[in-house]
């Protein structure tokens, strides 16, 4: 109730109403592009390479295109070389003291990231459309001349570095975080096709009514967890000392650091995935081996006992990877370094290396409990899909970030209708 009051509220301010009616426009512009193919392709041999169940890492492609991969439109790159080009540059940061430098000088060093993340982008870009041109689809390219390859590839760098400028355009006129926004409006546009493959089993009783019934109950559950874990936070207490500056007393104050439980989002499970779906794609190529033998037995989530193997490999990756990205988002040095700078300290910890060290303990307890939130969310739908036939393409993960997102974009509506009361206080 709390976000549809935000919504409505923030509607009757006309400023963010045209800001909100300009994010919606850009999200319709993305959906048309979604549907628009690229030339030269075999519609029904492409419907056939993607009639399987296990599509590997071509369903995490799926998902973050909202279905534009598979049907190979002009957004079929869609924002994924953004994503991974950013998620490099960020590691980078630790890696190498330029980019740790960049990081740490204010907006100029965080348009310059910006920009090396624009031509990082379009680089990961070109190296993609040649490998889904020449590779993944080129049985698909009813032309085979040189120039119908070089128009395809022309057509998907074009679409992702539209797409990446259309998610800059809603983070400076619109509300909430582009990119994010565009996914999620990949996630959210396959929802009525799944609740329409759900009544199709149900009138032909291949589902039953009572299952339909738990199904709901569940996935409310697993939304209301979702928020109450991207909302956790634990409050760490700081106290400011007084001082003296001239005439004047400073300090004093009590505030908080917030340390969220789910500080590394829903990144583990993308790595995690990435891992443990590579194996699958291969078998993609080599339908008739071994080795697809093997991973239908041993990897695959249909496979018995894959579906057990799979989900205890994708609990202890997301574990270690949930601390790997957190360590690298949450340097507790910095924040202890900020804080005695300010004449700031925890009550009943030193400053300095006693701080660094409860800081780092403290994270490292809740990051326990948001790792197995999201390894919960992310292989539970899973093992649920094979023991009760029903094939959930809207798993936890397409959760996890629907709900993430739209909490994000209400709180960032939040965010400006304070700032509009602040303003008018000052008036």
């Amino acid at each position: 109730m709390g976000m549809l009051k935000t919504v409505s509220e923030a509607w009757k301010v006309k400023e963010l109403r045209s800001k909100m009616i300009f994010t919606l426009l850009m999200l319709v512009v993305f959906r048309i592009g979604s549907n628009i193919p690229v030339p030269f392709i075999n519609r029904e041999y492409l419907a056939q390479m993607f009639s399987g169940d296990n599509m590997g890492l071509f369903e995490l492609f799926n998902l973050f295109s909202g279905g534009s991969f598979s049907n190979f439109t002009v957004f079929a790159l869609s924002i994924t070389p953004y994503i991974t080009a950013t998620i490099i540059i960020e590691l980078l940061t630790v890696a190498f003291p330029y980019f740790e430098k960049l990081a740490k000088e204010g907006m100029e060093g965080r348009k310059k990231m910006a920009q090396i993340t624009r031509y990082f982008t379009v680089v990961l870009a070109v190296i993609q459309a040649l490998g889904l041109t020449l590779g993944l689809f080129r049985q698909a390219i009813v032309d085979s001349h040189w120039y119908t390859f070089a128009l395809i590839m022309l057509v998907l760098i074009a679409g992702t570095t539209f797409l990446m400028w259309l998610g800059e355009e809603i983070n400076e006129h619109g509300v909430g975080n582009g990119i994010s926004l565009l996914i999620f409006g990949g996630i959210v546009s396959r929802i009525p096709s799944q609740f329409m493959q759900i009544g199709d089993k149900v009138k032909a009783g291949s589902m039953s009514v009572i299952s339909l019934i738990i199904f709901i109950i569940f996935a409310i559950a697993v939304v209301v967890g979702i928020i109450a874990m991207q909302q956790g936070t634990r409050k760490i207490p700081v106290q400011y000392a007084k001082r003296v500056v001239g005439r004047k007393m400073y300090g004093g104050q009590s505030t908080h650091i917030p340390l969220k439980v789910n500080q590394a989002g829903v990144i583990p499970i993308i790595f995690s995935l990435s891992l443990l779906e590579f194996p699958i794609t291969i078998t993609y190529f080599f339908p008739d081996s071994k080795f697809y033998d093997f991973c239908q037995k041993w990897l695959m989530p249909t496979g018995n006992p894959g579906v057990w193997v799979y989900s205890i490999l994708n609990v202890f990756l997301i574990i270690i990877f949930n601390y790997f990205y957190t360590a690298i988002t949450f340097n507790p040095v910095d924040v202890a370094d900020n804080m005695k700078a300010n004449g700031g300290f925890i009550p009943g910890v030193r400053p300095g290396k006693a701080t660094v060290e409860y800081l780092s303990r403290v994270m490292s307890r809740i990051s326990i409990v948001g790792a197995l939130f999201l390894a919960i969310i992310s292989t539970l739908p899973t093992i649920i899909s094979v023991y009760s036939g029903l094939n959930l393409e809207f798993g936890g993960t397409s959760i996890l970030i629907a709900v993430g997102v739209a909490l994000e974009t209400v709180q960032a509506l939040d965010n400006q209708m304070l700032m509009r009361r602040y303003q008018g206080f000052l008036k």
